[in-house]
């Protein structure tokens, strides 16, 4: 499929769309980060909406009581001076431990509950959880219904566009979570079979904006300014959910937010802007996790913002057996050093 560029029709029909609202949060651009398990911590939250990110949603946590108090998901729903709106994704099956997990968690300062119905992860779905929920709709109303009773804060749901392709189902899981009170409802164009394999649909995710009247996000397969704008377009969605896309290139949300304002684009970043980003992320990674567990997450990002440069792959071989911030630190500086150095001398 051909993105064309940004026609009249279309860059006029962007400009009167409405701000999408969630409860009391009205968002400044139809651009969200989707949760990440093992990417969507504070660091990388903070940062995508520095870089015009409207809104993102935490790592998923499970409503399992038992791990409340486990230091990792205290620290995957962590929202310590996050720019608002805070939203934190949970996941589960039993509607009593849900609407626990989302008054536990609405305590501690989220402002938006997310239920994830939408992980085809294996080890999510053999407990069925996660998009494995799509196959029973009653248990799917339940569980809505008792989470939204449970908090005073809105109530939002992530889901695929059903089990499997012989099932689609996400028009009446749109309209259950309508009933239920769910303020919006975000749908990956995927089937839990389809996991992240082949295309997104976008047909039935406009069959489901065109059955509610909830804002609706659309999801999948968005990686570029042209690609949002014709998803917003063909869907009639409220908004965009970007999750790979955003991987070593969490400025792609000033992209789009850009393009979508003025049908132009803005210039790739510098290499100088690149290594300055990276650096700053690397820093907050290491704050927030301290050095051991530190260094371990920021090796994925490095990997993500290094890829498709040159030299790229031996970079990453140095980078990831280093075990030291300053190490980390000085590979990444150095390396950087390199590709603009070589770019001044080619121009």
């Amino acid at each position: 499929m051909i993105f064309g560029p940004l026609t009249s029709s279309g860059y006029s029909h962007l400009q009167k769309r409405p701000p999408m609202q969630i409860g009391p949060y009205q968002l400044e651009n139809p651009l969200i980060l989707a949760p990440m398990a093992g990417v969507t911590d504070l660091p990388f939250r903070q940062l995508c909406k520095q870089l015009g990110a409207a809104m993102a949603v935490s790592e998923m946590v499970s409503s399992n009581s038992l791990l409340w108090g486990s230091k990792k998901t205290r620290r995957r729903a962590s929202h310590t001076g996050e720019i608002e709106p805070k939203s934190v994704q949970i996941m589960g099956t039993d509607p009593q431990m849900m609407a626990d997990a989302a008054r536990y968690n609405a305590a501690e300062g989220a402002q938006i509950i997310d239920i994830n119905m939408g992980c085809p992860a294996k080890k999510v779905c053999n407990v069925l959880a996660g998009s494995a929920l799509l196959q029973d709709e009653k248990l799917v109303g339940r569980i809505l219904e008792a989470v939204v009773a449970a908090v005073e804060v809105p109530v939002t749901l992530k889901i695929r566009t059903g089990w499997d392709r012989e099932s689609k189902n996400a028009v009446t899981i749109g309209r259950i979570a309508e009933s239920a009170g769910i303020q919006a409802l975000a749908i990956h164009g995927r089937t839990r079979a389809d996991h992240y394999k082949g295309e997104a649909e976008y047909d039935t995710i406009a069959e489901v904006k065109q059955a509610v009247s909830i804002p609706v996000i659309a999801n999948g397969d968005i990686t570029s300014a042209e690609k949002a704008r014709f998803v917003l377009d063909y869907t009639g969605a409220d908004a965009v959910m970007i999750g790979r896309a955003a991987q070593g290139r969490p400025w792609i949300f000033r992209e789009i937010a850009h393009y979508l304002r003025t049908g132009e684009h803005l210039p790739e970043p510098s290499l100088n802007e690149i290594r300055a980003i990276l650096t700053g992320h690397l820093k907050n990674l290491y704050a927030f996790y301290g050095e051991y567990t530190g260094v371990r997450v920021a090796r994925k990002h490095i990997s993500w913002y290094s890829k498709g440069q040159s030299h790229g792959a031996a970079f990453r071989q140095a980078v990831n057996r280093v075990e030291t911030v300053e190490e980390q630190l000085a590979l990444t500086h150095d390396f950087f050093e390199k590709l603009i150095t070589k770019e001044k001398m080619a121009a």
